[in-house]
């Protein structure tokens, strides 16, 4: 029983289907005729026709969604929306930061002949390994460069260090030399202050 429910159902449903399949292929194929014999007329006969203004006079708060009536051509849609499109301040005025603005698909904005060393899945690696190899041959042809020297003319010339003393050590054998007794601190310079001691006292 159940088996023979299923067939039924799925019988229903394939003739809705049909019905519906059926139905949408009439309405596209009026449509397709009713496009032909107006693409025949001019946009002028088309507007009174259908009862619909001057894409191109179109102000701020006019209904724009008559245009998007199946009846109307293709070409007057398209103008009804670039009219609309310069109405509208939001639609009109682009800000320039806007990344999907651009038209990348343009061939006038290509650069002939253009070449970059950047490759998908690798990047810049083949370029940077150029320049490191470049950059190893210029060291390998600098040290071939290079005079050859003996083991003699690369030892290190011993470092003399000169007999030098610090300035307190002068003045002290300057001042043994004198008998004088050098002070140690200026006797005009004013007598430091005594330390402070902190003193604490509590309330019984």
């Amino acid at each position: 029983m159940s088996a023979g429910s299923d067939f039924w159902t799925r019988r229903r449903a394939a003739v809705v289907a049909e019905e519906r399949a059926e139905a949408a292929a009439l309405s596209a194929e009026a449509r397709a005729q009713a496009q032909a014999a107006l693409e025949q007329e001019s946009d002028e006969d088309i507007l009174a026709r259908l009862e619909l203004p001057d894409p191109d006079t179109l102000q701020p708060g006019d209904d724009v969604a008559r245009f998007m009536s199946d009846l109307v051509p293709d070409r007057l849609r398209r103008r009804a929306l670039r009219r609309l499109w310069r109405l509208n301040p939001v639609l009109a005025n682009v800000d320039g930061l806007v990344d999907y603005g651009e038209d990348y698909t343009d061939a006038a904005l290509v650069v002939e002949n253009l070449q970059t060393a950047y490759q998908v899945g690798k990047g810049m690696l083949a370029h940077i390994e150029a320049l490191a190899a470049q950059a190893k041959g210029e060291e390998d042809t600098g040290e071939e460069d290079l005079p050859a020297t003996t083991p003699d003319e690369t030892e290190e010339a011993p470092l003399v260090l000169a007999e030098t003393s610090p300035p307190e050590m002068e003045a002290a054998s300057a001042a043994d030399a004198g008998n004088e007794v050098v002070p140690l601190r200026d006797p005009e310079a004013p007598a430091l202050p005594a330390p402070r001691r902190m003193r604490f006292s509590f309330e019984g």
